[in-house]
């Protein structure tokens, strides 16, 4: 796979960029099964020959993508999980907010990736990134608050409970928004109210904290 330099041109940078916002697109619509590269090609308005010199096939431009994916979303949040100065509820409210915001952004995602995942196209990646977390100052605050009685069930079902209020109504929104219970503007508003409501929730779990 060619990787951006320096010396690499401008002409070439942007076409590298269509090809990966063109892919994001098609995948996230038709799946990885349904998607060709001559799809991606079209979609970025550039040949089939630029995809393959880029990305070598479509195996590796979907890779990359889902790989780029997840590091984004850790990557920003690591710095806040081990935080030694925040509180486990201020680490949560930052947390929440930004997985929100970035999921707001393509708000498909979550659906595609879970269909991907069941047709067995790919494996989960956050997976390995799960050392992360429970590595982290944030997992030893909240293990802390069960040896003190504060919180009186295993940490991770905090976890998967933070996941699920995040993650869930992302893999309803197709069907809801197709059964017509709410529009796409709606359903941007009600997240936005959970970016304020997940922390508070959380918060009244962990009574004391």
């Amino acid at each position: 796979m060619k990787h951006i330099s320096s010396m690499t041109t401008i002409a070439e940078t942007t076409t590298e960029e269509k090809i990966l916002n063109a892919a994001r697109s098609i995948f996230t619509k038709k799946g990885f099964l349904a998607t060709t590269v001559r799809d991606i090609a079209t979609e970025a308005n550039t040949n089939v020959a630029s995809v393959n010199y880029y990305f070598r096939s479509k195996e590796n431009l979907f890779e990359f993508i889902m790989d780029e994916t997840i590091k984004k979303l850790f990557d920003k949040i690591e710095p806040v999980l081990n935080d030694e100065a925040s509180t486990a509820i201020e680490k949560i409210e930052i947390c929440v907010g930004y997985y929100i915001d970035q999921l707001l952004e393509n708000p498909d995602f979550p659906f595609f990736m879970v269909n991907e995942v069941l047709a067995g196209h790919t494996t989960l990646p956050m997976v390995e990134k799960i050392k992360t977390l429970t590595d982290s100052v944030f997992a030893r605050q909240l293990y802390a608050l069960q040896a003190d009685g504060v919180m009186k069930f295993h940490p991770i079902n905090l976890m998967w409970n933070i996941a699920g209020m995040i993650v869930f109504p992302f893999l309803v929104r197709p069907r809801q928004l197709e059964a017509g219970y709410f529009d796409a503007a709606e359903f941007t508003t009600m997240i936005k109210e959970r970016k304020k409501l997940i922390p508070i929730w959380i918060a009244q779990a962990l009574k004391g904290v």
